[in-house]
């Protein structure tokens, strides 16, 4: 088996904050169900940056219709994350922004 790198981001919609994944254009052949490895991904991410915090930012940083880069995962077709590549994104009310 060989592992794959993913690229995921949150998709900011009208109604909703969505994990959206990246699959190579060269796939292992071992994946068969791509909702399979789209919940690997969303788990991996998720167990590795705190949702509440990211979601929230998120949410105030982009608007409609952006996606938010997260960073990448890489995984065997069995479900074995082998490396992860993940920046969390610092929560922000903008007034941290305004200070200098």
């Amino acid at each position: 088996m060989c592992a794959d790198t993913f690229g995921v981001g949150i998709r900011v919609t009208e109604t909703e904050l969505r994990v959206v994944v990246g699959v190579p254009s060269d796939i292992d052949s071992g994946w068969t169900d791509p909702e399979a490895f789209q919940s690997l991904v969303a788990e991996a991410v998720w167990e590795r940056l705190e949702q509440r915090p990211t979601l929230e930012a998120v949410a105030a940083r982009y608007d409609t219709g952006d996606t938010a880069g997260l960073g990448s995962v890489t995984l065997e077709p069995d479900g074995t994350v082998t490396e992860t590549d993940l920046t969390p994104l610092a929560e922000s009310d903008g007034e941290s922004e305004l200070e200098d």
